[in-house]
């Protein structure tokens, strides 16, 4: 499935986040600890921001001349929900055109070891995934009606 062009029309430095074309959401498994929810939440950010890499701003100084990274001028909401229906938001979104998807397996906080994590990974089957969280970057009607009703995360 193809990733969601940024085109410069997309990308909206001078107007508010719910105007933008594109949405990008995080949505977490509710029950996880504060730590592993946002270890999840950063992990699938990073991975995010190395597929569109367009999703993020321009570097920026401050009034004193300290320099600052760029930030999503996207914006992002970090929603929870409950394990079965963060599989459906997953399963169903990775069927949509345009729409990336990054994905928390349980397998990422169960080891410390990468190359352990990827022989985890190869042995479990897609139906068998338990996942910790989900990112989403696509239009923004399809990914409101993927994750409408869904709180911030708390």
């Amino acid at each position: 499935m193809p990733l969601p062009e940024l085109t410069d029309a997309d990308i909206t430095l001078h107007e508010s986040t719910r105007k933008a074309r594109l949405k990008w959401v995080i949505v977490v498994d509710e029950t996880l600890p504060p730590g592993r929810a946002a270890n999840a939440a950063a992990c699938m950010a990073a991975a995010v921001g190395r597929a569109l890499p367009r999703l993020l701003g321009p570097d920026t100084e401050d009034a004193s001349g300290v320099a600052h990274t760029g930030l999503p001028w996207a914006g992002c909401s970090v929603l929870a929900t409950g394990a079965e229906r963060l599989r459906v938001i997953r399963d169903k979104a990775a069927g949509k055109d345009r729409m990336l998807v990054v994905d928390m397996p349980g397998h990422a906080q169960a080891s410390r070891v990468y190359a352990e994590f990827i022989e985890l990974m190869g042995g479990t089957k897609r139906d068998e995934m338990a996942y910790l969280g989900v990112a989403l970057v696509g239009p923004r009607n399809a990914v409101d009606r993927l994750v409408g009703g869904l709180g911030l995360l708390a």
